[in-house]
């Protein structure tokens, strides 16, 4: 026995380098669609719902989905359809989605080899972003800390509100705790069967909420370079500064635009007096970052609203974050992209810094090989249902950017459709790049370089 438990874990730590150094990002992925097997697994016994019985394996793998990759998106209501354990089952899948795939492998890596060696720092760099092997290690114990610290923090500003309310303690930490977790990880689920509704004028509740949404939104390596020089934010690299900025303008911007739209409507912002009306407005400016949790009836919005928001989701927030779209840098970049071409600029410069162009190759890429998602499984689900186009493009949007808002046509899709959506959330989870290298059958390394021809743009 003390000999097969050494040679046990050598044998493990050599599998996972193995299949590390062969494509870091197959591996990643078939870690993600493991803990997605797992959690379906789970949902699937009968003690996992209220009523007792079996979950319909659509309802169980789509739920599974939607909280291992943070979304928020439900085929059944959340707070009335699962029981205790059911609820607790998808609370672990949301906490471990929000870690990040590339995270959980290295992860795994230390709890078999005692240490972070470099092919784990690989992954882990390959998820977060992070340029040198060195701050791996210290990412990951901030990843960890970070999360718990905040999330305590969060429901421990909750819990007193919710015992206002008459819960009992014990209903109170689990309501303040579930909420919490889902928050700082964009999950977007709710553990009541009202949801947020009855808070739509509650500063107490609704801000920590948001607080952290947004940070959580911003992404680990911008918490760590933050963190770690807080009082000099001319110190901070470029990608915290283009995050952070750019975040803040997506914010602002969504908050101003979704009060001009519904500050008359009726049915959501009308009846609302002046301060909760700006509340609604941040709460909704913020929520489509990735967010996914609602105070008025999504369905009840403008469909100016919906386009708005479409566009909010499919941008999403900070790179290696818990929230999901082409990300803030990705638009960030193409951006400055266009500042520069239009002043006739060679390099793409901001903040005393110039951007490599192989960042806004890739920027391009994802957006279109994103775009190109967003527009076939648009087609599919318009074949599908017969919906039409701006509810099926806004519950697509919202899965691919792993948001979780919905107008309500989730959980009247055919199976089909929900198919569809759960693998959307899948891809848009685990990155069109990471998933595109994962597919890819080799490396292309090319020796010889062609000559440079120039062709007719625009």
């Amino acid at each position: 026995m003390a000999r097969g438990g050494p040679g046990v874990s050598w044998h493990a730590r050599e599998l996972v380098d193995r299949l590390a150094r062969q494509s870091p990002a197959r591996l990643a992925v078939g870690v993600f669609g493991g803990v997605i097997a797992i959690i379906t697994m789970l949902l699937l016994a009968p003690w996992a719902t209220a009523e007792g019985t079996p979950a319909p394996f659509v309802d169980a793998l789509f739920t599974a989905t939607s909280a291992t990759t943070v979304t928020g998106l439900v085929t059944v209501p959340t707070g009335s359809y699962w029981s205790t354990w059911g609820l607790v089952v998808i609370l672990v899948a949301i906490q471990i989605g929000g870690l990040g795939v590339m995270t959980l492998a290295s992860l795994l890596g230390m709890a078999v080899s005692r240490r972070i060696g470099l092919t784990q720092r690989l992954l882990v760099s390959s998820e977060t972003k992070t340029t040198r092997l060195g701050e791996v290690g210290s990412l990951v114990r901030t990843v960890i800390l970070t999360s718990v610290i905040l999330e305590v923090t969060i429901a421990l500003i909750l819990f007193p509100r919710f015992r206002l309310d008459g819960e009992s303690w014990g209903t109170a930490a689990w309501h303040s705790g579930f909420y919490s977790i889902s928050a700082f990880n964009n999950a977007g689920f709710v553990p009541t069967v009202d949801g947020l509704e009855p808070y739509a004028s509650d500063w107490w509740v609704l801000m920590p909420i948001i607080v952290g949404v947004f940070v959580g939104s911003l992404g680990f390596p911008v918490i760590l370079n933050v963190g770690a020089r807080l009082r000099e934010a001319r110190r901070w690299n470029l990608h915290s500064k283009l995050t952070i900025t750019t975040s803040l303008a997506l914010v602002v911007a969504g908050s101003v635009l979704v009060a001009a739209f519904e500050w008359t409507n009726p049915r959501t912002f009308a009846p609302l007096g002046p301060s909760a009306t700006a509340l609604a407005s941040l709460f909704a400016g913020v929520m489509p970052r990735s967010g996914g949790f609602s105070t008025v009836d999504i369905g009840d919005m403008h469909e100016g609203t919906w386009l708005l928001m479409d566009a909010l989701m499919f941008v999403g927030g900070g790179s290696a974050s818990t929230a999901g779209g082409i990300k803030v840098t990705t638009l960030a970049v193409m951006l400055l992209a266009i500042v520069a071409e239009s002043r006739g600029d060679r390099d793409v410069e901001a903040y005393g810094r110039r951007v490599p162009r192989e960042a806004l190759q890739v920027a391009i890429a994802v957006s279109l090989i994103s775009a190109t998602l967003v527009l076939v499984s648009s087609l599919l689900l318009l074949a599908m249902t017969g919906e039409t186009l701006d509810r099926v493009l806004f519950e697509v949007i919202s899965a691919f950017g792993t948001c979780g808002l919905s107008t309500g046509l989730t959980p009247e899709l055919p199976t089909a459709a929900k198919y569809v959506l759960s693998v959307l959330m899948f891809v848009g989870r685990t990155g069109t790049m990471t998933l595109a290298a994962a597919l890819a059958l080799r490396n292309r390394r090319r020796v010889i370089r062609y000559p440079e021809e120039r062709p007719i743009i625009g």
